[in-house]
């Protein structure tokens, strides 16, 4: 089984990679069967250098391998018939940008395999950027709040080497008495959490949260139990929430009342009802004025989320009244960064973390007859079809 790691075309570039030389290393010594070709790439973090030296070939041949593994879509004019590619496709929610590639992977008989649907037997994610996005979330957030307020300046994170320099810098900064709320328990509001943490910052429950005054900034991480009720007000779960959102309404707006800055790294499905809305945004008591929203879902469940921000230009402002976006340092704006490819930022962690499950889960997928299903799972296209898990796309490429 030839590997080949193809060059990110997409732009705006990215430097990620599913498989750092290290991890090359690893997966040939692991398995006598496997071959690795590594694509040349000029903005890849990992240098085409640092995988000769690791003696991985750098070679541009691509169409003599059986699996190509990307990270971004690969655009249309770049894809080879006929192969087995990984890569996120973002077409699993039906998002029109992305319906024409869907097509021409039909078109070019080419078998798919999406990155956000390897999972295992009960359906958890085996290989996500989550933690690295939860991670520079909060680093990007905390730096926001230093620009909108004039109180500290902090480096891009892109510039920083890795997640020990984030940290680094955010132990030099003083932050005033402010309340943090974090939404999500998974992968990005934990990763959001190590932060948090790694500033010795003060984590409180629910109860003091909403109460208690402190005099130091703190943090409370709640999850989908603590911010969303039962209509019938019968004590619903967290388990139940997620079999039935459309039973629960938010229970939301008492965080609004206390918190200042509000981390979002919570999983939205659909039919679950949105935190706050704009008309929540427009109330007297809504205090919050600093959004880092990681899962950056546009014009969804936090909703003074008009629109993704870039690496590049990372914070807007929000006005409740007009609902408009304005200048983030304008007293009245909601300052939202709300930036959609965070892991990008921190390449070299990332490509790391997620290399790790690729080999463990993935690789080995391919020498063990697929016995825990994890190929079969993930794979959306074969023959020019749609496979039994993914038909419900029909309606969205035709």
């Amino acid at each position: 089984m030839k590997f080949g790691i193809i060059r990110e075309r997409k732009n705006p570039p990215d430097k990620r990679v599913v498989l750092s030389p290290k991890l090359c290393k690893n997966v040939l010594q692991q398995h006598s069967k496997a071959e690795l070709i590594v694509e040349p790439s000029p903005i890849r973090i990992f240098s085409d250098k640092e995988y000769e030296e690791a003696g991985i070939n750098v070679a541009s041949e691509m169409v003599d391998c059986d699996v190509l593994l990307g990270v971004k879509e690969v655009p249309i004019e770049a894809l080879i018939p006929n192969k087995k590619y990984f890569f996120f496709s973002h077409t699993i929610k039906k998002q029109p940008y992305n319906r024409k590639l869907l097509k021409a992977v039909l078109e070019k008989n080419i078998e798919l395999y999406d990155h956000e649907v390897i999972t295992n037997q009960n359906g958890q994610r085996l290989v996500a950027f989550g933690r690295y996005a939860g991670i520079v979330g909060a680093y990007n957030g905390i730096r926001a709040y230093g620009l909108k307020y004039d109180v500290f300046v902090l480096p891009k994170a892109e510039d920083l080497k890795d997640q020990k320099a984030l940290i680094a810098e955010l132990n030099n900064i003083q932050l005033p008495k402010i309340k943090i709320l974090l939404t999500g328990k998974g992968r990005v509001g934990n990763g959001a959490k190590e932060m948090l943490d790694a500033m010795n910052m003060k984590r409180v429950n629910v109860a003091a949260y909403l109460t208690d005054d402190f005099n130091e900034p703190v943090y409370c991480q709640i999850d989908a139990s603590e911010y969303n009720k039962r209509k019938d007000g019968v004590r619903g779960n967290k388990a139940d929430f997620f079999a039935n959102p459309e039973d629960y309404k938010s229970n939301f707006f008492r965080f609004s009342k206390v918190t200042d800055f509000y981390i979002a790294g919570h999983f939205y499905g659909d039919g679950a009802p949105f935190l706050y809305t704009r008309e929540d945004a427009k109330h007297p008591d809504f205090k919050i004025k600093m959004v880092a929203d990681i899962s950056c879902d546009i014009d969804g469940p936090v909703a003074t989320t008009i629109r993704p921000s870039t690496i590049a230009d990372p914070i807007y402002g929000y006005d409740a009244k007009s609902e408009n976006e304005i200048d983030y340092k304008q007293e009245n704006a909601i300052a939202v960064m709300a930036v959609d490819n965070l892991p990008a930022e921190l390449p070299r962690d990332a490509s790391d973390g997620f290399g790790e499950a690729f080999s463990k889960y993935v690789i080995p997928a391919f020498f063990n007859g697929d016995k825990d299903g994890i190929l079969e799972r993930a794979r959306m296209t074969l023959n020019g079809e749609l496979t039994k898990n993914y038909k419900y796309l029909q309606d969205y490429i035709a």
